[in-house]
């Protein structure tokens, strides 16, 4: 059993743009640690605002992330900076590598301020996959084709993060951006030797390990290393991860409901599968009675809190009460809008 401050290992979701009676109650819940807001969450900042006090006010232990990379993957739009997605960063960097350096530790400074603004402690950010023309899923959301170009970039990018107060998730451990199966709708197979994934999508991981905070593995299979996808997978997640690249950080599931994760069995099954590859916390979204069936099974094996998901919790900057009256703001945004056009 864990004290009442210890986050719960369990991160899930709302339905609406305010808490329900059921979403109280579900909250409240010793195995729930974390819940992650959706585009179907946000309206614009004042609603956002009283969300996330009722949010505060139910459990203020809770740690609240979003998914703000920018482009298409971008839940809080009207109101917020409108970011770029990475992937315009590397057009940059082919006529000027320092501009484009200097544009990511911006961008990365932009997204942490406003959300650590508004009082969430992370975004599930920067995306480490390499970009590809098989993987549409990830597409655009990575910041280049090419290993050295995206470690400089997402160095800059974490970079600005840690100068706002908010620690860097890379995701998708070991590179999710090869395959051209979605893992939301299927299971994707990379069918590349271990040779090939050090030299490319590895490499990234490995040279960006020392500044993540967390990490979140792909629901991808790679058969010539392991046979469990990921984020399932001992190989991957103790020898590889931890042992080989020696992260300490916070490992992180990716969301139990997609299908790719569906393979090995049932929520629970999901869910103890995950927590004994070593992930710190696991993620079940869209999907109430699963999320609530994975709360009943924690709380049944008293696996209920981690004490090392509190290192998660937002450390914002003083300047960020006042946001959008600094100078440093609207210096930032003037880049921001550049590389919009």
């Amino acid at each position: 059993m864990t004290d009442d401050k210890t986050p719960g290992v369990l991160m899930l979701d709302i339905q609406g743009q305010y808490l329900s009676a059921e979403d109280r109650q579900l909250l409240s819940r010793q195995a729930v640690g974390g819940l992650i807001l959706f585009s179907r969450n946000y309206t614009e900042p004042d609603q956002l605002r009283g969300l996330i006090a009722e949010i505060r006010e139910c459990k203020p232990e809770i740690l609240i992330a979003v998914d703000q990379e920018g482009g298409r993957v971008q839940r809080f739009t009207s109101g917020f900076a409108r970011l770029p997605a990475p992937y315009r960063l590397s057009s940059v960097f082919d006529k000027s590598p320092a501009e484009a350096v200097n544009q990511a530790q911006v961008l990365g400074w932009v997204m942490a301020a406003e959300i650590l603004h508004f009082g969430l402690d992370l975004s599930f950010a920067p995306v480490l996959d390499l970009h590809t023309s098989a993987s549409k899923v990830i597409g655009d959301r990575a910041f280049s084709s090419e290993v050295d170009t995206t470690v400089k970039l997402a160095r800059a990018y974490v970079s600005g993060m840690h100068e706002a107060g908010m620690v860097a998730t890379g995701k998708h451990f070991p590179g999710h951006g090869t395959v051209a199966a979605d893992s939301h709708l299927e299971l994707p197979v990379d069918d590349r030797i271990d040779s090939e994934l050090w030299s490319r999508d590895l490499r990234v991981f490995s040279e960006c390990i020392d500044i993540l905070d967390a990490i979140m593995p792909a629901h991808v299979c790679y058969p010539n290393i392991d046979q469990a996808c990921a984020g399932y997978s001992n190989v991957w997640l103790k020898n590889i991860l931890r042992q080989r690249l020696g992260f300490e950080g916070i490992i992180f599931s990716d969301d139990l409901s997609m299908m790719a994760a569906k393979a090995v069995g049932p929520a629970e099954t999901r869910a103890a599968t995950a927590l004994a590859a070593g992930c710190d916390m696991i993620l079940v979204c869209n999907d109430r009675q699963s999320a609530t069936d994975v709360a009943d099974y924690l709380e049944k094996i008293e696996h209920t809190g981690n004490p090392r998901l509190t290192s998660l919790r937002a450390s914002p900057s003083p300047e960020l009460a006042t946001l959008y009256e600094t100078e440093k703001w609207a210096s930032a945004i003037e880049i921001v809008d550049r590389l919009n056009y």
